[in-house]
């Protein structure tokens, strides 16, 4: 089984072109990106190399954050040493799992708080798994569990919804398997616990006369914000954006002459684009307009300034939709209405996914809104005449 250990010196890559984005600095392992001032640190742990995102620019706190991450890993190289040990709890072998997927570089921060927020809702249904062997647990003890925490409670007091169902018994499974490969245990226990089905979420968008009047009641609203909230909704209905996405569109990502944005996300890779790859989007009439019109009267801003001013506008939202009288509706829920939009015009399924960033070939969006293709096929079967 391989150990985490840490490497005290920093070997920079000789490529010269990776080599003048970063600067050394007098501390091993810590670097310095050029362009964004952050600082990484870059070591070696297991026989692989590392790099952490430790999100400042400022040097004292990047010094902190290096000697904190040092710790952890010493701390994992240590758990590393005692997985084999036949006593392992199944709360040594959370922790060995945790320091693992903070030590995968491609496992993103927002991930590894969700698998927190999981492992804590499973040792609060089982109180007494944090403390019990490994090797003492049962495929009845592991089917016993998940069926009651099925039924628990969730949000609104009805029984646990299916995706944290699943997400509960995957981090079961994964981290009993660990003690496995660590030959604590020959047999995986939970490995018989079966995964829920998810039933999608039923869109209720609104219609376009709707929209146009759930816009305008944003637009108007009388707050300080009221018009940037409302052009944060237009763009992203108009370019199927998520919102995290919006958030770091800058006017440089537009180009009005070739009618295409390219979304980027937020320059640090943890929590850049969904699946970190930059990709372009057409500019459809509605958004070529909008940002014309949005950069008319902010002429003065430089190429790197946000287009939108605001980071969020759920609440405007809520109170427009219940004065036009529609379903309450979330910013994700634009991106779907700009997808549904573009399905409903003739796009086809798999162009659509290429547009929103999906990886799948358009398996997901055709999970999602392969019913419109189906209402646009009958409708256009209505009108051949033989």
């Amino acid at each position: 089984m391989s150990v985490l250990r840490s490497c005290s010196t920093v070997r920079l890559v000789k490529n010269s072109k990776t080599a003048q984005r970063w600067e050394k600095t007098r501390l091993q392992n810590l670097v310095r990106h050029q362009r964004t001032g952050g600082y990484y640190a870059r070591f070696f742990s297991g026989g692989k190399e590392i790099w952490k995102a430790l999100k400042t620019t400022h040097f004292s706190v990047a010094e902190a954050r290096l000697n904190e991450l040092h710790k952890d890993h010493k701390k994992a190289a240590r758990n590393a040493v005692d997985a084999g040990s036949a006593k392992m709890t199944f709360g040594g072998a959370l922790a060995l799992y945790a320091e693992r997927r903070a030590a995968d570089t491609e496992v993103k921060e927002s991930t590894r708080k969700h698998d927190a927020e999981v492992a804590k809702a499973v040792l609060k249904s089982w109180p007494e798994l944090a403390e019990r062997e490994v090797r003492r647990l049962l495929p009845a003890d592991c089917m016993e569990w998940a069926m009651r925490y099925a039924g628990s409670p969730g949000r609104g007091g009805k029984s646990i919804s299916a995706t944290r169902y699943n997400a509960a018994i995957g981090l079961v499974r994964n981290t009993l398997q660990l003690a496995v490969e660590a030959g604590v245990m020959y047999h995986n226990p939970a490995v018989g616990l079966k995964r829920r089905s998810v039933k999608g979420k039923a869109l209720k968008l609104p219609t376009r006369k709707q929209f146009a009047a759930f816009v305008a009641e944003i637009r108007n609203g009388g707050g300080r914000d009221s018009r940037n909230c409302a052009d944060l909704v237009e763009g992203l209905a108009y370019t199927g954006c998520r919102i995290g996405e919006a958030r770091e569109i800058c006017w440089g990502h537009i180009n009005i002459p070739r009618q295409q944005l390219i979304v980027h996300g937020h320059p640090d890779p943890e929590i850049a684009t969904k699946n970190g790859l930059i990709r372009p989007v057409p500019l459809i009439p509605a958004a070529e307009a909008l940002f014309k019109t949005m950069r008319k009267t902010r002429k003065s801003e430089p190429e790197t300034a946000k287009v939108f001013l605001v980071r969020e506008c759920q609440k405007s939202m809520d109170r427009a939709a219940g004065i036009v009288g529609m379903n309450r509706i979330t910013h994700h829920d634009l991106r779907h209405l700009f997808a549904t939009v573009c399905i409903e015009a003739g796009t086809d399924i798999p162009t659509v996914s290429r547009w929103l960033g999906h990886q799948d070939g358009g398996a997901l969006a055709m999970k999602t809104y392969g019913h419109l293709r189906d209402e646009h096929s009958k409708s256009q079967a209505a009108k051949v005449q033989f």
